[in-house]
Order: structure tokens, then C-alpha cells, then sequence
């Protein structure tokens, strides 16, 4: 997909060509609950409302932007996971998506393990009382001081990203007299159909060893000779936000080739094997993502076929999902503010947030619902593109979205399939305050992460 290059970013008045954007719903009222999370309806009076409550009382609690996470959704979606891979396989929560110490608890609850890439993670992940065992800790330039806090705490495994790496962990790991597990990332040359930015496995990323020239072969070979180190698998990543299984199936048939490859040289059959997460949700009623169950037996089959096929055991299979279990179970709330109608081309709808609490759309050109959720309408459908507050002309929450024409300034929108990145990647641009995230459940709402205040932001300036 094109971007532009110019550094003031998108051009904002981007005339929309014939069909570029999808006829207006039937029913502008309608709530679509492929991209809704599941308790959330329309009550007589046409307010939306989530877990039972009315989106109204919502705003005037904990007032807007804010993100609220329907905590029954996301535990049913950490069991359907579990139970569509059972006992013979690890599902890791990638809890870059979205992490507070309230959501590590509910992974323990329901069985899940932890997949984090920072000391901040790994931090909330212990202090929430997730055992350190059922933790395993990414990133492709980890320091030393993390390092040696995760061996320290006992993870249950570190992924290798790099050969100084490999060194470095056998040495962190020998020093304080552990045996650490560990996995190697590599790189299979393997593009998912998604954005550039969120394509993690093709040769020219920083991600991981190339299995080209030989390069993933010999960090096995190194690893398998270190003592501080115990070489459990090999982990492959290919990307986010892909709804294909054929990128995962040229995936495994690399990694299943490098394994038998080990096994050749080395005599050893590595025990597992990580296919990464990357697992496509519905942001749009276009969207079609697969249900966990088919997800695990067409990945189960792509491993077993192709294990068959090299003469090798089947392996453990590891998968990390993150947003498919995070991302459907939230929406922001947004009270509309400035509405600017632009004669022959669309109406610009400002709310009271933007890029500092949705990023994505800015930076990946993500595509998003929107729906009047604080009354119900029967006004025809106009073309609308919802804006943020920010001195940026590409700040856009959602590029092309049709919305009732009686729209007001005081009303509420929401933006559904939220839950995932937007909090984790939210900023205080314009020294914007950063939302809270409240999770609903049966008829109650709480915070998780309190909203930033004024005092928060002038409490880290220090200058005089």
C-alpha cells in the first residue's frame, strides 16, 4: 500500500474515487457484532450499551476519550484459545497489544501464558503475580539489565533475536548459575499480506535471524553449545493482521526444514516449535477472521503434514495472539465536537481525542467502524471522516465512515475493535492526557489504568 512521503504527512482533502469506500448500512442504527464486543446492544431508547450499561452514563462517569474493555469478552476469548489448542500446545497472550496488572490476573485465571518484549511488561507481569515460568520474554535489542532480571525471575523461556545475544543470555544465564531456556527467532523470508510496518518476517527487518545463507543453522549450532543455555525451539513470526493460513504453511515448511536440518548435524530433535501470533480481527463488516478452533487445527495440520514429510516427531506447538483476543473487547468513546461539512467531498467530524489515543490509523493507514452511540437516528447517512483534536492534518481516527446528517456537537461516537495497541501505543502529544482504560462486567465498571491528569504531566517536567 502507497503512503505518502511528504513530512507533513497524508495530504488531509484527498478526494475519494468511485467505490473506494463501501455503500452505507442499510441500518446506520445497526451495531455489527463481528467488530462490537459481545455484550454490547441497543437498549429501547436507542442508547448503545456495554456489559448492560448505557454509553451516556459511561461519559458522564469516567468521561471521554476512554477505552472500556468488556472483560466477560476477553475472558471467554482467552478460553476459546486454550481450549482450541488443549493441553498439547502454549498460547502466550502477546501483551503488547494491551497489558495492566488487572489483565495479567485474568490471563492466570484462564490459563493462558505471557508473552512480553520489555522490562516495563516483564515488570507488570510479575508484580501481578503471573508465574514467571508461564512468561516469555521477546525483543530484538533486549539489555543486559533485562536480561538478568528475567533469568533472575526464572522465564520460561527467552527468545534469541541476534547472535550477540545468544552470547550474552548463556553468559547473564551462567553467571547467576541458571540453565536458561531459550528459542531462536528466525527470519523464513516470508511476507504476510499486511501492511509493510507490520510485516516481521521477510529478510530486510531487524527481527530475528535470516534463515538464508545458512545464517539461523549456525546460531543453532552456537546455542546448542553454550552451557548457560538450554535450546528448546525455534520461534517464526510472519506478520499481523492476517486473515490467509498460506503464509503460516510456507512458514512451518521452513522451520520444520531447519529442525530436520538440527537433527542431521547435531542429533538432536528440537521439542517446539513457535508459529508466532499476527491472527487477523474484524475492524470492518468486510473483515471475515477465523474462529480460534479452525486457526488451531489448520496450524496443527500445516506442522504435523509437514514433520510427517521431513521424518521428524511433532513438535509442541507455541502460538501468541494478542490482538485477536484483545482487540475485538474494546471500544473508545468520543464526544463529537466540530463539524465541518465540505461541499462535494465529505463532513469532517471532530472529537475531543485522536493520534494520541488511536495512532494506528495514522501510522498504518488502519481501516475502523464508527457508530452514534448515544441516541438512535433515522437521518440519511453522510460521508464523514472523523478527525482529532491534534495540529496534525493526517491526525484521523477513521478515514471514510458514513454517520447519521443529523449529527450534533454533544453526541457520542464510538469506535469499536479498540482494545488492542491504541492505549499501549497512545502518547501526550499536544501534552494530550492519555485515557482510561475501565473494564465493564455485569452491569459494573471500574478502572484498570486511571486517566492522566494535569499534575501527571507537570510532575515528570522537571525544569525550572
Amino acid at each position: 500500500m502507497s503512503r505518502s512521503a511528504h513530512p507533513a504527512g497524508p495530504r488531509h482533502a484527498d478526494v475519494l474515487t468511485e467505490g473506494h469506500y463501501t455503500a452505507p448500512a442499510a441500518d446506520l442504527n445497526a451495531l455489527d457484532e463481528k467488530v462490537w464486543s459481545r455484550t454490547v446492544r441497543r437498549n429501547e431508547d436507542g442508547v448503545a450499551t456495554v456489559a448492560g450499561i448505557e454509553v451516556t452514563r459511561l461519559a458522564e462517569e469516567f468521561g471521554t476519550p476512554a477505552y472500556f474493555l468488556d472483560e466477560a469478552d476477553f475472558r471467554a476469548r482467552c478460553r476459546a484459545w486454550a481450549d482450541a489448542f488443549g493441553k498439547d500446545a502454549d498460547v502466550f497472550y502477546a501483551g503488547k497489544a494491551f497489558l495492566s496488572r488487572a489483565v495479567v490476573r485474568w490471563l492466570h485465571e484462564e490459563g493462558l501464558n505471557l508473552d512480553v518484549c520489555s522490562g516495563g511488561e516483564l515488570a507488570t507481569a510479575l508484580a501481578a503475580g503471573m508465574p514467571a515460568e508461564r512468561i516469555a520474554f521477546h525483543g530484538n535489542n533486549k539489555s543486559a539489565r533485562e536480561i538478568e532480571r528475567a533469568v533472575s525471575a526464572g522465564v520460561g523461556r527467552i527468545v534469541l533475536d541476534s547472535f550477540q545475544e545468544i552470547v550474552q543470555v548463556a553468559h547473564i544465564a551462567q553467571r547467576l548459575g541458571r540453565r536458561q531456556p531459550v528459542q531462536i527467532r528466525v527470519t523464513v523470508g516470508v511476507e504476510a499480506h499486511t501492511h509493510e510496518f507490520i510485516a516481521t518476517a521477510h529478510e530486510d527487518q531487524k527481527f530475528g535471524i535470516a534463515l538464508a545463507d545458512g545464517q539461523a543453522a549456525e546460531a543453532v549450532r552456537r546455542a546448542l553449545k553454550l552451557d548457560g543455555i538450554e535450546l528448546i525451539g525455534i520461534h517464526s513470526h510472519i506478520g499481523s493482521q492476517i486473515f490467509d493460513m498460506a503464509g503460516f504453511e510456507v512458514s512451518a515448511r521452513r522451520v520444520v526444514q531447519l529442525l530436520a536440518e538440527v537433527r542431521d548435524e547435531h542429533g538432536v530433535e528440537l521439542p517446539e516449535i513457535d508459529l508466532g501470533g499476527g491472527l487477523g480481527i474484524a475492524y470492518t463488516s468486510e473483515d471475515d477472521p477465523r474462529e480460534p478452533h479452525d486457526i488451531a487445527k489448520a496450524l496443527s495440520d500445516i506442522v504435523t503434514r509437514e514433520c510427517e514429510s521431513a521424518g521428524l516427531r511433532t513438535p509442541r506447538i507455541s502460538v501468541e495472539p494478542g490482538r485477536a483476543i484483545v482487540g475485538p473487547t474494546a471500544f473508545t468513546l468520543y464526544e463529537v465536537g466540530t463539524i465541518k461539512p465540505l461541499e462535494g467531498l465529505r463532513t469532517y467530524v471532530s472529537v475531543d481525542g485522536g493520534m494520541s489515543d488511536n495512532i494506528r490509523t495514522a501510522l498504518y493507514d488502519a481501516e475502523y467502524s464508527v457508530a452514534l452511540v448515544s441516541r438512535r437516528s433515522d437521518a440519511e447517512a453522510m460521508l464523514t471522516r472523523v478527525v482529532g483534536k491534534h495540529c496534525e492534518s493526517g491526525d484521523i481516527v477513521v478515514r471514510d465512515a458514513f454517520l447519521p446528517a443529523d449529527l450534533a456537537p454533544g453526541d457520542l461516537i464510538a469506535v469499536p475493535a479498540t482494545g488492542a495497541y491504541c492505549r499501549s501505543m497512545a502518547s501526550n502529544y499536544n501534552h494530550a492526557l492519555r485515557p482510561p482504560v475501565v473494564a465493564v462486567r455485569d452491569g459494573e465498571a471500574r478502572v484498570l489504568v486511571r486517566r492522566e491528569t494535569e499534575e501527571d504531566l507537570l510532575r515528570l517536567d522537571v525544569g525550572h
